[in-house]
């Protein structure tokens, strides 16, 4: 691995470390704020722009907001020795199976303790057992409904843990491309599968690697990389690596005449490769052995676009190729020319040390200047959102007043005077008019009561984008990947009042989120509703965030004109008027 690899494999084990303190320190019921200062460090750790040897070696970590002496303490205790002694302690007073349980969602800490307590369970499947045979549905304050969602939380857990969230395995394939591409006798190695497509969870790594040598003799280099526990042959070119980590990897071998060809099956989705498979067959084709053929005759693909060529398609973006109709538009030559990050002009949705960001508004400003932004869009929480530290009015103005000082001072770069608010349970947005009326745009999301009916959660919601100052619906389904479900919401009439109202959905571009769904994009794109992409970034290091939420917009089949933050400065601002003086008010 090179040293960038392991710096950032450093980052994400030590924030890893610091989140599972923090979880068991309110298992044993610990003082709150120093749960919530394990927390932020491990955001912090996670998102620390450089290695953290350096940082702790030259102080940078130590002045981070967000690493006080306790906990950076215990990252230099990581960094140095691989371990963390107080999470061993903890781990002797904590039975591991309850710290599982708060994956479960809708499970808090007091209802574990509750049932740790009266039903000494500590594990997963005593809990499961519980819930079937109705001891947990007799429990003060739980019932049949609670004991059905505990068991749903349960099958959904299980269900989670063969899959990864996008970025982890982002950044897991591209430390393992790098390992592989200095082997002797590779030419290149290249992600594919899940990751190539930008899929928002993804069970396995895929890459494909060029080489000059017999595979077998790769082989037995590849189970030489650190780190590697096991691995199998699955045929004379395929080795699928299992880690010590518990990850796995499937490598495949490919000489560079046949690089097209083995790429493009080791990328697309099961329904692309069917309806490829197929496409190929009507043109006296085949694809067989992971190769092109004609007949007997072996059709040569140095590259994808060679590959596809010879199918008469043209060359299909990976994001799309997920058999939802880009085979038949490459052959009318009708594929969409997707969204690039270069076409978004302003960075939408961030948060600052005024709710719970890490960064001031000035370094957020000049960062996004730095990633080649015209405009930033400031949106702390509200007042409503007590426990992400949710803005008043008054603090809304001390920010405005801030921002304005600091668009005197910069160029090139203007920041605009926004809000993430509450839609709280009526519909109603978590200011009045003369609030919002002050602020240049509006970000609107649901961040409570995510059990109400289909029904009245669409009510909700369709109540909020009749408020004149609202510009963007924020994660409008609620989902976060692995985690939670959406809730329940009518997307056809939110995809139609948005299309008439103006308002924007936001493809919420936090991996944990990726909020809308891509299949849900499309579909709100063919419906002509406005769609944003918002980073949800809480620090600098989240502005990384974008690239994210243009994949998505990519798999749904987005070019830059149909989306908002695509807009002008002027553009923009013109679209937040047009909505103010055309809309009625529901607020």
């Amino acid at each position: 691995m090179t040293d960038a690899v392991r710096s950032f494999m450093d980052k994400k084990a030590v924030a890893q470390v610091l989140e599972q303190i923090a979880a068991f320190l309110e298992l044993k019921g610990e003082n709150p704020f120093r749960i919530r200062a394990f927390r932020t460090a491990a955001r912090t750790v996670g998102g620390f722009p450089g290695d953290l040897r350096d940082g702790l070696d030259d102080g940078s970590l130590a002045g981070t907001k967000g690493v006080g002496p306790a906990t950076l303490q215990i990252v230099a205790e990581i960094v140095n020795t691989g371990r963390a002694s107080l999470l061993e302690e903890l781990r002797e007073q904590i039975p591991p199976g309850l710290v599982e349980m708060l994956a479960i969602s809708g499970l808090g800490v007091a209802k574990i303790r509750q049932i740790h307590d009266v039903l000494d369970i500590d594990s997963v499947p005593e809990l499961e057992a519980a819930a079937l045979d109705g001891r947990l549905a007799r429990l003060p304050r739980f019932g049949p409904r609670t004991s059905e969602n505990i068991l749903k939380g349960i099958a959904f857990l299980r269900q989670a843990s063969a899959f990864r969230l996008l970025h982890h395995a982002d950044d897991e394939a591209a430390g393992l491309r790098a390992a592989l591409e200095r082997l002797p006798g590779v030419r290149h190695a290249m992600v594919a599968g899940d990751v190539r497509r930008r899929a928002e969870v993804v069970r396995d790594l895929v890459l494909v690697i060029v080489a000059d040598v017999p595979p077998g003799e790769l082989f037995k280099r590849l189970s030489q990389l650190p780190g590697i526990h096991e691995f199998a042959g699955q045929d004379e070119r395929r080795l699928t690596l299992r880690f010590a980590g518990g990850a796995s990897a499937q490598i495949v071998v490919t000489t560079p005449v046949n690089t097209g060809a083995v790429l493009a099956q080791a990328t697309g989705s099961a329904e692309h490769l069917g309806q490829l498979a197929a496409h190929a067959a009507s043109r006296d084709l085949a694809l067989t052995g992971a190769a092109l053929w004609r007949g007997s005759a072996f059709v040569p693909t140095p590259d994808e676009a060679g590959f596809y060529g010879a199918l008469g398609l043209d060359w299909i973006p990976p994001e799309l190729r997920e058999g939802q109709g880009e085979i038949e538009a490459a052959a009318r030559h009708a594929l969409p020319t997707l969204l690039e990050r270069r076409d978004l002009r302003g960075f939408l949705h961030c948060h600052t040390r005024y709710s719970d960001g890490s960064n001031s508004v000035e370094e957020l400003a000049l960062a996004c200047r730095a990633a080649g932004y015209e405009y930033v869009g400031i949106t702390d929480h509200s007042q409503a959102a007590a426990y992400a530290g949710g803005l008043k009015a008054d603090d809304l103005a001390r920010q405005a007043d801030e921002i304005d000082e600091v668009n005197g001072r910069l160029d090139s770069i203007r920041v605009l005077k926004g809000v993430e608010a509450d839609i709280l349970q009526d519909g109603r947005i978590d200011f009045d008019d003369a609030v919002l009326a002050r602020l240049d745009f509006v970000i609107a999301s649901v961040h409570s009561r995510f059990n109400m009916g289909e029904r009245e959660m669409t009510a909700r919601m369709l109540a909020a984008m009749d408020n004149p100052h609202l510009t963007v619906i924020g994660h409008p389904t609620g989902r976060l990947l692995l985690s939670r479900d959406p809730y329940g919401l009518d997307l056809d009439a939110i995809i139609e009042k948005a299309s008439s109202t103006g308002v924007a959905l936001e493809i919420n571009a936090d991996p944990h989120r990726l909020d809308l769904d891509w299949r849900v994009v499309r579909r709100a794109r063919d419906g002509g509703a406005p769609i944003s992409i918002g980073a949800d970034a809480h620090n600098v290091a989240g502005i990384a965030n974008v690239e994210y939420g243009v994949g998505i917009a990519r798999k749904g089949w987005l070019g830059g004109a149909d989306v908002l933050n695509a807009l002008s400065l002027a553009q923009f601002l013109a679209h937040v008027a047009r909505r103010r003086s055309a809309a009625p008010s529901g607020a």
